[in-house]
């Protein structure tokens, strides 16, 4: 007797992802699930469907992720002046300059996403509050740049926040002095919050928050993401709200599985297996998230020896070693996964120590090597630059790289010149890891770079920017294949939270998280993945877009 099914998928291009070329015709759903995968004949000789959908030879993949987003942090920027696409300094500043001609004198104004590595008219050099002045000295401004770690004020918020000669903010930030010692507007890493504790949060008013977080999952679901791991920074304001998360799931209007990562202690979440099964069970609690350095585009990463455009400057550790490890320990102790933010190759050390630290400290406080081997890994999110001596370390410890490919489009024109050819080799270095055997997940840091999987997929496999530059790709031997790539960005991202039994591949039994696409991506030249369109995307077999 044939079974009940909602609908039946036939005649495409089904790429599994349980392994390389596994390609099949068909695939049932049912109840939020695949039912079945594999011929349309036996699927008709199994189920009888109540929809029956030609593929027409198109291309479907399972639901794209990303490992790590601020996504609060990326719809809030829709309340802010965009300076992402300003290629130059005079353009950022007429953005500015627009946005005070409607707003009255005195009020705010932010702006978000600068990238001065990207302005055309001027050297790489971070803007300062007389640059911003510019713009407007009737209106306390502050804009932050892309990465997050660093902010710049105007002379009059300066003065509304109370920043005067000779200000020190103390460990684990910086207010750059002028020679005289009066603050020229730069405000990195932890500074910046002095600004997010003193401009009002536009988000406060429940209709713009709605509208922002509204634009931001609609968007996901045209890219064909139905899985995010999205961080809250607390230091910066960039909440993550779980339980506004968990009332669109119950309202059925979250397209997105959300896996809810925190900056503070918090509970490990246990569910029942009925619960962890529900495929319309849409937010999650997460990874516990900790910074131990700032960001390249900032010159705050914390290297081993100085930048070569900043003599003396070695970067910034956020956090004490020592403090690192023990807030580590703590999370881990309290059941939930550690997730550490470290770009530089000082303070991967630093965060490999605090590793090594968690792992020793807890059999000596009694846990067994069995039971740290059933918890989830230790996620290093960035693990930009890695030495052979450090890469060494890593192939021995419970470890899930959290990556962002898309960084390389804009890293490559400068890294070079920031930190010396001899570590921008080390810099990056996707296929030694995977050659290691480290499992890296793909992500965006949005909203630093686009969520758009197709373009962090292009930047793995060509290791060009957006206009195919530099011509063969910047340092060719780590690339990585078209499946590997997309690995990252599905079942890799299942993985990274121990998802991998619900989701991140096509087959039966998980999650019907899928998305369909334009063209065969495993089988078009390489510099036209990052093109692809999605032309449908299901999650728990629900139809979350359709391109018109």
């Amino acid at each position: 007797m044939k079974g009940k099914a909602d609908a039946l998928f036939y005649g495409g291009k089904i790429y599994t992802m349980e392994a390389p070329d596994v390609c099949k015709e068909a695939v049932v759903l049912k109840d939020g699930k695949f039912a079945y995968v594999g011929t349309k004949e036996e699927a008709l000789a199994q189920f009888d469907c109540e929809k029956c959908i030609d593929l027409q030879g198109k291309t479907v993949l399972p639901g794209m992720g990303d490992s790590h987003l601020h996504f609060f942090a990326f719809c809030q920027a829709y309340t802010t002046v965009d300076l992402g696409g300003a290629t130059s300094r005079a353009e950022a500043l007429q953005l500015l300059r627009e946005r005070a001609a409607e707003t009255p004198k005195g009020e705010w104004i932010k702006g978000s996403n600068f990238d001065q590595s990207k302005w055309k008219d001027c050297e790489d050099q971070l803007p300062t509050r007389l640059d911003l002045d510019e713009a407007s000295t009737d209106h306390p401004i502050v804009i932050k740049r892309v990465c997050l770690h660093t902010a710049v004020a105007n002379t009059m918020a300066l003065e509304k926040a109370n920043i005067t000669n000779g200000y020190v903010f103390g460990p684990g930030g910086m207010v750059e002095l002028d020679a005289d010692g009066n603050p020229n507007g730069i405000f990195r890493e932890q500074a910046s919050k002095i600004y997010d504790n003193l401009i009002p949060d536009p988000f406060l008013v429940p209709a713009t928050r709605e509208k922002c977080m509204r634009k931001g999952l609609a968007l996901a679901s045209s890219l064909g993401v139905t899985m995010m791991h999205t961080y809250a920074a607390a230091i910066w304001h960039y909440d993550e709200d779980f339980a506004d998360y968990v009332a669109r799931s119950s309202r059925g209007e979250l397209p997105v599985r959300m896996f809810v990562c925190l900056d503070y202690m918090f509970d490990p979440e246990h569910l029942t297996a009925e619960q962890r099964s529900d495929p319309y069970r849409a937010a999650r609690m997460g990874s516990f998230k900790s910074f131990s350095d700032g960001s390249l585009g900032s010159r705050s990463a914390k290297l081993y020896t100085d930048y070569v455009d900043d003599p003396g400057n070695t970067g910034i550790l956020v956090i004490s070693p020592e403090d690192l490890a023990k807030r580590m320990y703590e999370a881990y102790r309290h059941g939930l996964q550690p997730a550490t933010h470290c770009i530089g190759d000082e303070a991967l050390e630093v965060t490999l120590d605090a590793v090594e630290y968690c792992l020793q400290q807890g059999l000596k406080d009694g846990m067994t090597p069995e039971e740290q081997a059933k918890r989830l890994p230790f996620r290093l999110i960035h693990a930009q630059m890695a030495t052979p001596e450090l890469i060494e370390r890593m192939k021995k410890l419970p470890l899930v790289l959290d990556i962002q490919p898309t960084f390389l489009m804009t890293d490559l024109h400068w890294i070079e010149g920031r930190v010396g050819k001899e570590r921008a080799a080390l810099s990056y270095p996707w296929k030694t890891y995977l050659d290691e055997g480290l499992v890296m997940a793909g992500g965006s840091d949005a909203p630093v770079e686009s969520f758009n999987p197709w373009l962090g997929i292009y930047a793995a496999v060509t290791r060009q920017d957006m206009d195919g530059y530099p011509v063969g790709g910047y340092h060719p031997d780590e690339k990585i294949s078209v499946y590997d790539a997309v690995c990252m960005y599905s079942k890799n991202v299942a993985y990274a939270n121990g998802n991998q039994d619900l989701m991140g591949t096509i087959e039966a039994g998980k999650f019907a998280d899928m998305v369909v696409i334009d063209r065969d991506i495993f089988h078009i030249p390489e510099n036209d993945i990052k093109d692809i369109q999605v032309l449908n995307t299901y999650m728990a077999g629900i139809e979350r877009y359709h391109r018109d």
